[in-house]
């Protein structure tokens, strides 16, 4: 057993319950998609070809961030670049990428998904499409390390999403909150033309945020 073997089994097994929590949810479905992890100079990420809604830790796959397999039996994801660049530029602690269903249409259609409700704030307004390129390609990465930059969420072009986060159950929170999204601005694009949140508003919901301390409890006290 290898050092990494031995540092990544927490890991692994964090791998497995964001798979099984996502499948559950209808974002990964059969080998489509991938879920990766950092820890350090490792990287725990789903092998190629595993049906995600039944990984186990075996199926995960530990690397280091240069690509070289450390622990594992199987071949990691073809995306196994596009994770480990996105690790590399904005020092994220866990990806996650999908095909999944709202987000894959609306990579048909679109260009940019607009910035429809404030709860997209989290994941830096506005959604960028990356072109479409083969998945598993160096020009698909740098497609989306391109429509990433300062955000935390991508489309990819006839294909899907990829988000980030500085934890596994925050990156999940983010493909969860895509989702949603997609199906929300389609749900409206059916009835009529979405309005969208400019500028200025987008910065008022900002400073609401901050000064109300939104998205966290607060104990009544604190408020007196």
């Amino acid at each position: 057993m290898t050092q990494g073997t031995a540092l990544l089994q927490a890991e692994r097994q964090a791998v497995v319950d964001a798979c099984h929590r996502l499948a559950g949810e209808g974002l990964l479905i059969g080998t489509a998609g991938n879920v990766s992890v950092r820890a350090g100079e490792h990287v725990a990420v789903t092998a190629t070809g595993v049906v995600l809604g039944r990984v186990t830790p075996a199926d995960v796959t530990v690397v280091d961030l240069a690509g070289s397999v450390v622990a594992g039996e199987l071949a990691p994801t073809s995306e196994l670049e596009l994770h480990l660049g996105i690790y590399r530029r904005w020092n994220a602690g866990a990806v996650v990428h999908t095909h999944s269903p709202q987000a894959t249409a609306i990579s048909l259609v679109l260009d940019e998904l607009p910035c429809v409700h404030y709860q997209q704030l989290l994941l830096g307004g506005a959604v960028r499409v990356a072109p479409f390129a083969v998945f598993g390609s160096d020009e698909l990465a740098e497609h989306v390390w391109t429509a990433l930059d300062g955000k935390s969420a991508a489309l990819l072009a006839n294909h899907g999403a990829v988000v980030h986060g500085p934890t596994l159950p925050a990156a999940v929170d983010n493909a969860l909150l895509l989702e949603w999204a997609c199906e929300l601005y389609r749900n409206a694009a059916a009835i009529g033309s979405p309005r969208v949140l400019d500028e200025g508003q987008q910065a008022a919901v900002v400073e609401a945020a901050m000064r109300r301390g939104y998205g966290r409890t607060h104990r009544i006290e604190e408020d007196l």
